[in-house]
C-alpha cells in the first residue's frame, strides 16, 4: 500500500533539492521527518512538507486496512527541473548577464512495510 504527493513549482533549484532528498531515501518516515526538521538547509522545509502531504494522504486513503505511522517507509523521491524564469542583469561596458531562477517538482512516494 502506496501513497504520493507532488509539490511542483518550488522556488529552489534542483541540484539543492537533491542534496536534502538524497538524506532521506529509503528511510522510516519519522526519522525522515527528523533529519528534515533539524536539517540547515533551505529546501528541506518544502520537503517535509511534501512527506507530510504523502504520510496524510496514505492514512486518508479509501482503503479498509489500518495503517500505523510507525510502519512507513518513503519508498521513493526524486526531482524533476521546473520552469527557468531568465532575467538580465547589467554587466560592465554595455553588456548583459543571464540570470537563471530555476525552480524543480518534488514527488515522494511513501508506503507500508506490511
Amino acid at each position: 500500500m502506496e501513497a504520493r504527493a507532488i509539490n511542483r513549482y518550488i522556488g529552489s533549484s534542483p541540484r539543492k533539492m537533491r542534496l536534502v532528498i538524497d538524506l532521506i531515501r529509503g528511510m522510516r518516515v519519522d526519522k525522515a521527518l527528523e533529519v528534515l526538521h533539524f536539517s540547515s538547509k533551505h529546501s528541506s522545509k518544502d520537503a517535509e512538507k511534501t512527506l507530510r502531504s504523502a504520510v496524510a494522504n496514505l492514512l486518508n486513503s479509501d482503503d479498509a486496512t489500518r495503517v500505523e505511522p510507525q510502519d512507513l517507509y518513503v519508498k521513493e523521491v526524486f526531482v524533476d527541473q521546473g520552469p527557468t524564469i531568465k532575467r538580465i542583469s547589467p554587466a560592465p561596458m554595455g553588456r548583459a548577464y543571464r540570470i537563471r531562477k530555476r525552480s524543480c517538482h518534488l514527488t515522494v512516494i511513501v508506503a507500508s512495510k506490511v
